[in-house]
């Protein structure tokens, strides 16, 4: 393992086709000469639990989850298990609804580091938008902030649009390892969304944290924006999602030909 440049980390919860999907794009386009694949199950008891037991190209992780502990919390403290047996230069965490899709692209994360005092890699959202959706998107905040000023409207959040509120996501982010150890931080600091402190406290030592945009990274991975929550609607705060989400998720999985790879069992080996 000390040979290997990279760990990458993948917490699991109860999304069985989409971990097939994610683990076998990996499987096809990752040089397995540079990185190790870690999969953190959290307690699915499911039939993804049972495929990753099958697999042995992968160091599979069981985690017990602790009672009463949010979504947010039982991911983040995921990443923080595997990340203890990390001994790579660098680690690297996604989502099972991440996809990589081009040979190269772990090679492009890590051409990133080339540049001097980089800590961090990876993107704030992945999701590829024209200039129309983005114009509309600021005007949609513009009138929920007036709502929120003048009419107490509570769905308004400032930060969206704020650069200095963004940090790198868990669903692509890759990391120095020992700049993570030198000012002892983790995915889960301060208990908050993954990498989100961790991301502050690189920033607040001098490290620079580098965001790619989504037209860039988009090339190298897709992401099912999240698909583990939608599918899984207990894990929100209002227990329940919409059809029109789980329509989205439908006809994003379609358009990378999801049944065709849930055919190729041969990239389980």
């Amino acid at each position: 393992m000390s040979e290997k440049q990279v760990t990458i980390l993948v917490p699991n919860y109860r999304t069985p086709e989409i971990t097939k999907i994610c683990l076998r794009l990996l499987r096809k386009f990752t040089n397995h000469d540079l990185a190790d694949v870690v999969v953190i199950d959290n307690d699915s008891g499911d039939a993804s639990t049972e495929y990753l037991r099958e697999l042995t190209w992968i160091k599979l992780i069981e985690r017990n989850c602790e009672a009463g502990e949010s979504g947010v919390q039982a991911h983040s403290r995921a990443l923080d298990l595997a990340l203890q047996e990390v001994n790579t230069p660098y680690v690297l965490s996604i989502h099972t609804d991440t996809f990589v899709k081009r040979n190269d692209w772990l090679e492009i994360l890590l051409k990133q580091f080339d540049e001097a005092g980089v800590a961090g890699v990876g993107s704030w959202k992945l999701e590829s938008k024209n200039a129309l959706r983005r114009a509309g998107i600021k005007f949609e905040q513009s009138w929920k902030f007036l709502l929120h000023k003048f009419f107490g409207y509570n769905r308004y959040n400032p930060q969206r649009l704020d650069a200095n509120a963004q940090y790198l996501r868990s669903h692509c982010a890759m990391y120095r390892t020992e700049i993570i150890r030198s000012i002892q931080t983790s995915f889960g600091d301060g208990d908050d969304t993954a990498g989100k402190v961790m991301h502050q406290k690189m920033q607040q030592a001098g490290y620079v944290m580098k965001f790619l945009s989504s037209e860039f990274l988009g090339k190298y991975v897709d992401h099912l924006n999240h698909a583990t929550s939608v599918l899984n609607p207990e894990l929100r705060r209002s227990g329940m999602s919409s059809p029109k989400e789980v329509k989205k998720i439908k006809q994003q999985l379609r358009g990378i030909d999801a049944e065709g790879i849930l055919s190729l069992t041969e990239l389980d080996k």
